[in-house]
């Protein structure tokens, strides 16, 4: 293992998240909120640490498959350390149980939190949350791929391991311009939603910090009712459009741009997402209306189009407590939470592309069963997938629901209800935020033990980088064989 490749890569993330500390700062500097000692303090710790490597390694060093997804694996992992420290270091609310799950669940882009009265924090500390979930909602190894020089062959390797085939399919670009692609599209997002968000009446600090939360399909909002919060149809309206934007296969809104056409989002997995997404959308505001949970049919349908499309981008933003919705609307929104949006977004989940890909394979073997045969292959569109690729996707997620099954066992083992263990370990690892009950879109995760935080946000690592890097490394270090 090259610690010296290692460590410098992994100096690049750290630098990314002092630069944010930094615009926080300024913030904190700007408002007069005292936190800045704090965030200075942050900024000097993350700064020192990330350069660090880079005085003592010199040049561009080689990596293997194995130093790659350790890179992936301890990037992410320093951040969320490092990304602590202005919570820790500003104090109450803020132990260190509740700093580590707030910095976990902000770059992971869960929007899970532990704060009761957000609106009491200083400014710059809501910046500060916002910004983790810009980091990582384009990824911390992706920041760090767009740093290294484009030349070296660094980059190739950890964009094939930071980027799965599904996030790179259905469209033709070269790895290393997939990367600026999906940056290019990403930041569009965040720079017309910020707009949107001021010409609508948010003041500039709402306004980015609610752009950088939709363009990550986050969570994290400056109001504690959420987007509610803000009172207005027009900014609800616009937080449902960016956040189906930002579930949507970043390579196919690219191409819809520079081919200004809409042909490629004829693909029939987004044609497949986008119906399911309007059919429980449907069911759910009529459930809304009849149940009696909200009076009047139009704001009915309105939540609950809301609440749907907040809960399958994984965004987590919310405009009503479900803690109101009957049971079976919150069953079927957390069933949406499984699959959410498509692969090569920012939204977290199984992804649409794998459940689309399961139900043709379960068509497949029905045919086979009524004719056998027949020859009858699992077709994406006019691409066939080969039978190792289809494994893969369905191993990815039997892998789900192993470690949701573990996770919601753990969960009742350190005395979690059985509601909140088992919501709370989906939303958290297909990082969606809200789950249903006391951890719904109206609370939060505070009350629960240090154990249960640790466990959850674990969860929540665990879905942001699709499981199989964090297996890689646990694997390596215990693989009887290395060297």
């Amino acid at each position: 293992m090259n610690l010296k490749a290692i460590s410098r890569n992994v100096g690049y993330a750290l630098l990314v998240s002092a630069l944010f500390m930094l615009l926080s700062l300024f913030v904190s500097l700007g408002t007069k909120d005292g936190a800045q000692a704090g965030l200075l303090i942050s900024f000097i710790i993350t700064f020192i640490s990330g350069i660090f490597p880079f005085i003592f390694v010199r040049g561009s060093q080689p990596i293997t498959i194995k130093d790659g997804y350790m890179i992936i694996v301890v990037s992410w992992l320093l951040s969320f350390i490092f990304g602590m420290l202005p919570y820790a270091l500003w104090g109450d609310p803020f132990t260190l149980a509740n700093a580590w799950f707030e910095s976990v669940s902000g770059f992971t882009a869960t929007g899970a939190t532990v704060i009761a009265n957000v609106e009491a924090l200083p400014p710059s500390l809501l910046f500060w949350r916002s910004a983790t979930h810009f980091i990582g909602g384009l990824g911390v190894t992706v920041f760090l791929l767009l740093l290294i020089p484009s030349a070296s062959p660094i980059r190739s390797r950890l964009t094939n391991m930071e980027l799965s085939s599904l996030s790179k399919s259905g469209y033709a670009a070269r790895s290393g311009k997939t990367v600026f692609i999906f940056t290019y599209v990403y930041l569009g997002i965040f720079v017309l939603s910020f707009l949107s968000y001021l010409l609508a009446g948010m003041s500039p600090l709402d306004a980015v910090c609610q752009a950088f939360s939709v363009s990550a399909t986050g969570g994290f909002s400056t109001k504690n009712n959420s987007i509610l919060g803000f009172h207005s149809t027009l900014i609800e309206g616009i937080t449902m459009v960016f956040m189906m934007l930002s579930s949507i296969h970043f390579g196919l809104v690219y191409l819809s741009i520079i081919n200004r056409s809409l042909k490629p989002m004829k693909n029939p997995v987004l044609v497949f997402y986008l119906s399911s997404v309007a059919i429980v959308a449907v069911i759910s505001g009529l459930s809304l209306k009849f149940s009696g949970t909200i009076p009047t049919f139009s704001r009915a349908m309105w939540c609950g189009a809301f609440q749907t499309i907040s809960t399958v981008t994984t965004t987590g933003f919310a405009i009503a407590d479900n803690a109101t919705f009957p049971m079976w609307t919150n069953v079927l929104l957390l069933g949406m939470a499984v699959m959410c949006g498509c692969a090569g977004s920012t939204s977290g989940g199984v992804k649409a592309d794998r459940v689309f890909i399961l139900f043709k394979t379960i068509g497949r073997q029905i045919g086979k069963t009524l004719h056998p045969n027949l020859v009858n292959e699992v077709k994406v569109g006019t691409r066939v997938l080969h039978e190792e690729e289809v494994t893969q996707y369905l191993l990815y997620i039997a892998f789900y629901v192993l470690v949701l099954a573990i996770s919601t066992v753990l969960a009742l083992c350190l005395g979690v209800g059985a509601e909140s263990a088992l919501s709370g370990s989906l939303v958290s690892l297909s990082n969606v935020g809200p789950a249903i009950g006391e951890i719904g879109s109206m609370g939060n995760y505070g009350a629960l033990s240090s154990g249960a935080k640790f466990l959850f946000s674990m969860d929540m690592f665990f879905g942001r980088v699709e499981i199989y890097p964090i297996v890689a490394v646990v694997g390596m270090i215990f693989d009887p064989h290395r060297r």
